[in-house]
């Protein structure tokens, strides 16, 4: 009921000529091109800037300027209110970087530009994987450009904790928490955790693989089957959650995600479950997978992957803002830039047609395992990250899954109230 109020109320303001401002004056006779491009995004960590700025010095090379707006917060719900804000008053960025259903939201709107002349001479259409046009394209049209595939289902570990420990990589869910039983008896943090809503709903959607298997996420968190979300099978996710809540410090409460990475990278923690997005930070510091810290599939999630993809929505600005608009679309899903970009970024590229010949051990393992869930029919949209269902119903998942994670719901009743707040929110 909320989108829907909020788009009655966006869609009366363009009825009202309220868009029309900001940079979309297409009263000018004469159009001269302006070559900049303002990009709103909330990539601002030490290695997510690192990877803005291989795009950044590309467009630069090409005599397009870059004016930076970034909202800080991992998720990305500080720059969709800003977002929000910006075309409600007229004035939308060039381009923002979007996740999952908040584009098709905004495609709905009628706001975002068509990329489809781009797209065509680029080839778009026979890269791109499916799961990824998905969101890329709204009613058969280009509308946004896929940067990269960042799969969610990692845990990132501390080399020397787990080498003086003794632990060897865990293959079960049962292992994991024997594992991170053994770190916590030393003395050390077995869990790196930020407690924000996200990163929350991260560590959810490995809990409902490793209890009931890619089926039932299916079931589940994309289907929404009211069923499956009341289930035993979703006590036990519930419960596993209860689990990983058991592992974490005092102060994880609100901590940034890579706050909680330093804290694996520093030898303070030994695992974080976190996006491939983590990779970067260690890559920050000087660190090599598999040399310097060890990476692996959530326990119990193995073959299934989870995925968000960031992509860049293109908003239906002034004509003269269009070429260098068009620029930063190519440039994009250019194949040079996309080996460029996620082997900093830590993701896997966007297109199909890239070989791993670059990528370092995980980024290989990352395309392996992600070629291999598409073609098994085990690669899904995150819930967390907004790719599983639409943003009301993520949302609502967010509040029940958060809640029980600091105690409000106990498992069982986490399961029934999720079942509720989803079947409210449809």
């Amino acid at each position: 009921m909320k989108k829907v109020l909020y788009l009655m109320l966006v869609l009366s303001m363009v009825t009202a000529g309220l868009f029309a401002g900001g940079q979309q004056d297409t009263a000018a006779e004469e159009v001269m091109d302006v070559n900049e491009v303002e990009v709103l995004h909330w990539w601002t960590s030490g290695g997510e800037a690192a990877a803005l700025n291989v795009l950044k010095e590309d467009l630069e090379a090409k005599g397009i300027s870059w004016t930076d707006s970034p909202v800080a917060g991992g998720g990305g719900d500080g720059a969709m209110t800003v977002l929000r804000s910006r075309a409600t008053a007229g004035n939308p960025p060039v381009a923002v970087q979007m996740l999952g259903f908040d584009i098709i939201d905004w495609a709905e709107l009628g706001f975002l530009a068509d990329l489809n002349d781009v797209a065509k001479a680029e080839n778009w259409d026979a890269v791109v994987p499916e799961a990824l046009k998905f969101f890329s394209k709204y009613d058969g049209e280009w509308v946004a450009a896929p940067v990269n595939v960042h799969s969610t289902n990692w845990v990132w570990a501390s080399k020397e904790i787990m080498d003086d420990l003794g632990i060897t990589e865990p293959k079960t869910w049962d292992e994991f928490i024997m594992a991170m039983e053994k770190v916590q008896a030393s003395g050390k943090i077995a869990l790196a955790h930020g407690g924000q809503a996200w990163q929350d709903a991260t560590m959810f959607d490995s809990c409902v693989i490793a209890a009931g298997g890619p089926e039932f996420y299916k079931k589940s968190m994309i289907d929404l089957d009211e069923d499956a979300l009341k289930s035993d099978t979703m006590v036990d996710a519930f419960y596993k959650m209860s689990q990983l809540r058991s592992f974490v410090d005092d102060n994880f409460s609100g901590r940034d995600w890579n706050l909680a990475s330093a804290m694996v990278i520093e030898g303070d923690a030994c695992f974080q479950m976190m996006g491939d997005w983590a990779k970067g930070e260690f890559k920050a510091a000087g660190l090599e997978p598999g040399k310097d810290f060890y990476f692996m599939r959530t326990p119990g999630t193995q073959g299934t992957v989870t995925f968000n993809a960031d992509q860049f929505v293109m908003f239906d600005v002034a004509p003269e803002y269009k070429h260098a608009q068009q620029e930063l679309a190519k440039a994009i899903l250019a194949p040079s830039f996309q080996v460029a970009f996620n082997l900093v970024k830590g993701s896997v590229p966007a297109r199909t047609d890239i070989p791993d010949t670059e990528f370092d051990a995980a980024g290989k393992k990352g395309m392996k395992d992600l070629a291999e869930a598409s073609k098994n029919g085990t690669l899904f949209g995150s819930m967390g990250h907004g790719h599983a269902s639409p943003a009301s119903v993520k949302q609502a998942m967010y509040d029940v899954v958060t809640s029980h994670f600091n105690g409000v719901y106990g498992d069982e009743e986490a399961a029934m109230e999720l079942a509720a707040a989803v079947a409210s929110a449809k």
